[in-house]
């Protein structure tokens, strides 16, 4: 599909700064951020405003990766990222077509991500498990405001229970958000971490809850999967004392996120009042009949 406004404006002139043609690009994805096919096997990435910071720490993390040969998605070497009108331009080589991992791709990929011990110089910043909620609160204007006022109270309670987890395994590098779709596996059976924006420092069952939830919580995943997952990670984070809280931050942000987009379509409020049902008590014990994003 072409590129719409204002991203076709925005790459054009990122293109022109950073010596790269454009014509011909096609978007693959509109959202938070574009996601946009140049000609060559070059993808441009365009970010929400105000997210300077945030991309260049992600070149930074895809380089030190390819440093150290961890499969992952691969970074232009060009000066990046471009800074158009307030928007974050990055440049990657584009994946062979590919299809979303397995849970076991998962737990691999992962396993080797925290063994890694990031250069100096490197400055990943902390994990923040809550980043952005308070916003996608507000953008949920389909919800009653009793169910958005419990939904402040709930982050609330979650935020103060983040503070007094219990000790668990030592902090390391982290994805932020690793789950199936976040891991492109390619033809040839390799595959790749994506999306390494939110790679930071902190707690490795915050990667590894993704799945355990998937499990435990709705069912998307089997039995022996997940026990494959946690036999080849090496850790079964549904033991630790502390899950719970990260199972419950979890479901939190995934039921957000269909909230947030909830006023613009129709199959995504459905579901975001699925979601608020679950986690409000009205619709019974997990698993949970929640339906995967796409």
């Amino acid at each position: 599909m072409t590129v719409p406004p204002p991203f076709d404006r925005i790459l054009a002139a990122a293109g022109r700064q950073a010596a790269l043609a454009t014509e011909g690009a096609e978007a693959v994805r509109i959202g938070e951020n574009a996601v946009i096919r140049l000609p060559g096997r070059v993808v441009a990435r365009v970010s929400r405003p105000g997210q300077q910071q945030a991309a260049a720490r992600e070149v930074a993390v895809a380089r030190w990766l390819a440093a150290e040969d961890l499969p992952a998605v691969r970074a232009l070497e060009v000066d990046q990222p471009t800074l158009v009108d307030g928007r974050a331009v990055t440049w990657w080589h584009e994946l062979p077509p590919h299809q979303a991992g397995t849970v076991a791709d998962v737990a691999r990929l992962i396993r080797a991500l925290h063994a890694l011990t990031p250069p100096p110089g490197l400055v990943l910043g902390t994990l923040d498990p809550f980043v952005r909620l308070e916003a996608r609160i507000n953008d949920a204007h389909t919800l009653p405001p009793a169910d958005r006022a419990w939904l402040r109270g709930r982050l609330d309670q979650l935020r103060t229970a983040w503070q007094e987890l219990p000790a668990g395994l030592p902090e390391c590098v982290v994805h932020g958000d690793a789950w199936v779709g976040n891991v492109a596996r390619s033809a040839d059976g390799q595959a790749r971490l994506i999306d390494l924006e939110r790679c930071s420092l902190g707690r490795p069952e915050w990667d590894l809850v993704s799945t355990a939830i998937k499990y435990t919580s709705f069912g998307w995943v089997r039995a022996d999967d997940y026990a494959r997952f946690a036999d080849l990670y090496g850790y079964d984070v549904t033991a630790w004392d502390g899950y719970e809280v990260l199972r419950d931050i979890r479901e939190l942000r995934m039921a957000l996120y269909f909230a947030q987009h909830a006023p613009h379509d129709p199959a995504m409020r459905t579901e975001a009042r699925l979601r608020l049902d679950c986690l409000r008590g009205r619709r019974g014990p997990r698993p949970w009949p929640w339906t995967p994003a796409s």
